[in-house]
């Protein structure tokens, strides 16, 4: 594998019975970068970072991880990676150290160097004077932030993070983003799943997630771009009635209210300005139409938009 790429998969899907949770995802991760995993709950995201660290055996495709083929070689792999679910795996009834001790044991670290890597961790994360406060007994985001030096304790390569954010508050989350970046300045590659939009634009990269099958990749400012002439902004006193009539227009995917405003989704071929605008004359309603810049939510919207099957019951998946 390059040397720059950090997880290769090929054709990778996975079946639980007659339900398909991966559905013929091709990725390319590359080193140092945060590379983010955005979809709805459901669309297979838990179920291929589980395939990609080796938790999970695929049922068809190639993995390559750090230069090893997964699952082949998933125990060599662990050695070389952390973990981090949304509900952060903690012993409640430990203290902040007994907890990095146990996880330093589980990585087999000598006691010399579980004892300074603890040290360090203990500053580096903000935990000094809080050593023996049972974990049971923080805050969510002190939970989250004990639960991330865990997962580092060890110093992977590659960090793999399922929602690791969905539990705490906004000020939490954007301290938890900080270290994320420090984390690849020094080295580390991160796979992290969310379905924040500001997360997701916080990314290196992007993979968008939808019904188990890989619907969109690349940077943040690529995903955008490709949807430019296709955004557009409804000033009007009227949203509701103006919503009402621009989504019976043909070619308009989607018209969300976003405070004394609309933001319209076309799909670029058959929605205009100019139809919108008669449309809302005819409906005796006064509007100004312009257009405006392409978002991570409309390009989600896009992405995912699945008119045919509007109202039909969809199947539940593992997420």
């Amino acid at each position: 594998m390059d040397s720059d790429v950090a997880i290769r998969a090929r054709g990778l899907s996975k079946t639980f019975g007659s339900l398909k949770a991966v559905d013929d995802v091709d990725l390319t991760v590359s080193r140092q970068q945060i590379y983010g995993f955005l979809g709805p709950n459901g669309s297979g995201k838990s179920t291929s970072i589980r395939m990609l660290c080796g938790l999970l055996t695929p049922t068809a495709g190639e993995i390559e991880v750090l230069g090893l083929q997964i699952p082949a070689q998933a125990e060599i792999l662990r050695q070389h990676i952390g973990y981090m679910t949304q509900q952060f795996s903690l012993f409640t009834d430990l203290t902040v150290r007994e907890n990095l001790e146990f996880l330093a044991a589980v990585q087999n670290m000598s006691a010399r160097d579980a004892r300074a890597r603890i040290d360090e961790l203990l500053v580096e994360y903000h935990f000094e004077g809080r050593a023996d406060q049972l974990a049971g007994t923080m805050s969510g985001g002190q939970k989250q932030r004990l639960a991330l030096a865990g997962a580092v304790i060890h110093k992977p390569e590659l960090l793999f993070l399922d929602e690791p954010t969905s539990a705490v508050d906004p000020e939490s989350r954007r301290d938890f983003w900080e270290k994320l970046f420090e984390l690849t300045d020094a080295g580390t590659t991160i796979l992290v799943s969310t379905h924040y939009m500001d997360e997701a634009e916080r990314c290196h990269r992007l993979a968008i997630l939808d019904r188990g099958r890989l619907v969109a990749d690349g940077s943040p400012a690529e995903l955008t771009g490709a949807l430019e002439g296709r955004t557009l902004l409804v000033e009007t006193e009227l949203q509701r009635s103006a919503r009402e009539v621009l989504l019976k227009i043909p070619g308009v995917i989607s018209a969300a209210q976003i405070g004394n405003s609309l933001r319209l989704l076309t799909d670029s071929t058959q929605a205009s300005a100019e139809t919108m605008r008669d449309a809302l004359h005819k409906a005796d309603i006064s509007a100004r139409i312009g257009p405006v810049e392409p978002s991570l939510e409309d390009v989600f919207v896009a992405v995912t938009h699945h008119a045919s099957s509007a109202g039909r019951k969809q199947q539940e998946v593992p997420s």
